[in-house]
């Protein structure tokens, strides 16, 4: 945080100063749009998405009511509906590159982070998620007659077990399948890449293969393998381990097949025979946190309250939506605080209008327990049943009446 304006300048600004706009100060790219920026534009969406605005009356009364806010982003009154014409006359192209230079800028800032423990490391999870539009509106989208939406298909970074972040994402009708996005979102690097059966194929398998990507995956029963060596089990959950092949043309991989609590079995493929099939098991495991990532960004972040229903202007808001998640995430790392990130997230919102000290001073709040916490109370087998008093109704005491 910039600690030159700390007791000056709100929480929001602050976390608006953090983007890296500078591509945005060329007039030709706003001409005959002075009244609203890109770049104010930008800021008046990731400022939105920070406080959860649910509408574009609500950006106007916000931006009415904190005169700091419209100077730092730029303008001195708007309107709804010129946020409404822009937000779909935005290039898609340059929101990307404003969020490929904020997730370099967090990169950098996790560069330590050694990933999951047990010796797991750094992971990249490949996952997509459907976001619902409304069918009277949104016809270009339609998946079905009973079903439209849009998907964004999204490839997680696991920098450490309470730091995961998207680095990539790509926007799509609902028709797409994950199958024929893996070659955008599967690429080689250091990580392990985890993925579900919407991603594995002969083909792609060989291609990952031929890329060097390390992969953990589950495969679907329709995979038929030939087994070649066969390895005794470590753990009481893996019910097989062997060296597989897939194919003549690509050297042998290994299967690994597990059963969870509920007896669901879990067939997995992958690359890594230096690891052991527990950690192969714990590393599909950790696929979860794509899942709760996705809960975590439509709930706080407001992504299934669209702003638009027009392509361009969905697109746009994946983009601001994950570049405000990522804002936030810099700022928690930067304050080096500990708490979970909904509650570092909580906290942020709570103080956006107020000073970075009073938040940081927040920060560091350790609560003082003055009670012995909740104490477990007796069950009385004569337990009494509350009185429901004089307004509410009970069926007890109502005489049956016969229907006609």
């Amino acid at each position: 945080m910039n600690k030159k304006s700390i007791g000056r300048e709100m929480l929001i600004c602050q976390c608006l100063s953090l983007l890296p706009t500078e591509d945005f100060d060329c007039r030709l790219m706003d001409y005959r749009n002075y009244k609203l920026s890109t770049k104010s534009l930008i800021r008046t969406f990731v400022s939105a998405q920070l406080d959860q605005w649910s509408s574009y009356s609500h950006m106007e009364e916000k931006l009415q009511a904190y005169p700091k806010l419209r100077e730092e982003i730029g303008i001195e009154e708007i309107s709804g509906s010129q946020l409404s014409r822009r937000i779909n006359d935005l290039p898609t192209e340059l929101v990307q590159k404003l969020f490929i230079k904020v997730v370099e800028n967090l990169s950098e800032l996790t560069k330590g982070l050694q990933g999951l423990p047990n010796g797991l490391g750094r992971l990249r999870i490949v996952d997509s998620t459907e976001i619902r539009l409304p069918q009277n509106l949104c016809d270009w989208a339609n998946i079905s007659k009973k079903q439209t939406g849009v998907k964004m298909h999204t490839r997680l970074t696991v920098a450490s077990s309470d730091v995961v972040f998207p680095d990539k994402i790509v926007p799509s009708s609902g028709r797409l399948s994950d199958f024929e996005s893996s070659d955008v979102m599967i690429e080689k690097s250091d990580s392990i890449y985890i993925m579900d059966r919407g991603y594995p194929s002969r083909e792609n398998l060989q291609s990952w293969q031929e890329k060097g990507v390390s992969f953990v995956v589950r495969i679907s029963k329709s995979l038929r393998l030939g087994m070649l060596e066969e390895f005794t089990p470590t753990h009481p959950s893996v019910v097989r381990d062997a060296k597989v092949s897939y194919t003549v043309s690509q050297p042998p991989v290994r299967y690994v097949e597990f059963i969870d609590e509920k007896k669901r079995t879990y067939r997995i493929l992958t690359d890594r025979f230096d690891l052991a099939d527990q950690q192969i098991m714990e590393l599909y495991r950790a696929r979860w946190m794509i899942e709760l990532f996705f809960k975590w960004i439509k709930q706080h972040l407001r992504l299934t309250k669209i702003w638009s229903t027009k392509p361009q202007g969905i697109w746009n808001q994946m983009f601001l939506a994950l570049i405000a998640y990522v804002l936030s995430l810099i700022i928690k790392l930067q304050t080096h605080s500990k708490k979970s990130p909904w509650e570092f997230f909580r906290l942020l919102q709570t103080y956006l209008f107020k000073t970075v000290s009073s938040f940081e001073k927040a920060l560091n709040i350790k609560k003082k327990r003055t009670s012995k916490g909740r104490q477990k109370v007796p069950i009385s087998k004569n337990k009494l049943t509350p009185e429901l008093g004089n307004v509410a109704m009970d069926k007890k005491g109502i005489k049956k009446r016969k229907r006609r």
